[in-house]
């Protein structure tokens, strides 16, 4: 079962501002890509569905974080199916992510209470998706499907949406200011906060780092 409730995590989204996206297959790396991320203050955390057997390096580490981190609050990206998603959800992830919307996904976490966080391209798919109960709507690629200008284009109408941009998001201010003021709800960061040299050189302390400055920055972006 999650660690934490489906409020916990949407309101940690929201507060924080950004979830690492990330996927590792050794263990040992990917409970350091975490702790080194929640130390830096974020704590939620979304382990992609990318290599074989990656549950089972998700399992070990929501394990670790259980015993270790235990402010960690993990979900499950890349998500296609209702079945991936029950698995994930089995193995304790606190929500889970896609690149698209599937409504049987949505009905996996609206029956366990887990947050579904899902892709979508166009006002249509992000309405449909608030139909379906989501709270909190990944906007995939962000940069290809229109960046800032589609999020503040489609607030305007649809000002209830909370909307999180996944691609194209980098750890600087000419990168955050234009999405935090367009009005996205928090930003979706993989290679350039988990970038490859951090990987390469072990380099966690230079992500803890990265991670408290990205924090801070969008803490000021927003004005305090």
């Amino acid at each position: 079962m999650a660690r934490h409730t489906r409020l916990e995590v949407l309101t940690a989204v929201n507060k924080i501002g950004v979830v690492p996206v990330f996927y590792n297959g050794d263990i040992v790396t990917a409970q350091n890509i975490a702790k080194a991320c929640v130390n830096g203050g974020i704590k939620v955390l979304e382990f992609t569905n990318r290599g074989d057997h990656a549950w089972e390096v998700f399992s070990a580490l929501e394990k670790f974080c259980a015993s270790e981190l235990p402010d960690a609050i993990l979900g499950a990206g890349s998500v296609l199916d209702a079945g991936t998603a029950s698995m994930y959800i089995s193995s304790g992830a606190c929500f889970i992510v896609g690149p698209v919307t599937n409504s049987d996904v949505a009905k996996v976490c609206n029956r366990r209470k887990i947050g579904y966080i899902p892709g979508c391209g166009t006002a249509s798919e992000i309405s449909a998706a608030e139909e379906l109960g989501v709270e909190i709507v990944k906007v995939f690629p962000g940069s290809a499907v229109g960046g800032p200008g589609f999020v503040k284009d489609l607030l305007g109408p649809m000002p209830w949406s909370s909307i999180m941009p996944t691609g194209g998001v980098d750890i600087t201010e000419d990168s955050l200011r234009p999405w935090f003021e367009s009005g996205v709800s928090a930003v979706g960061m993989g290679s350039k906060l988990v970038s490859s040299d951090i990987l390469r050189d072990g380099a966690w302390d230079e992500l803890e780092n990265r991670s408290r400055d990205t924090v801070e920055l969008i803490k000021s972006i927003r004005g305090g």
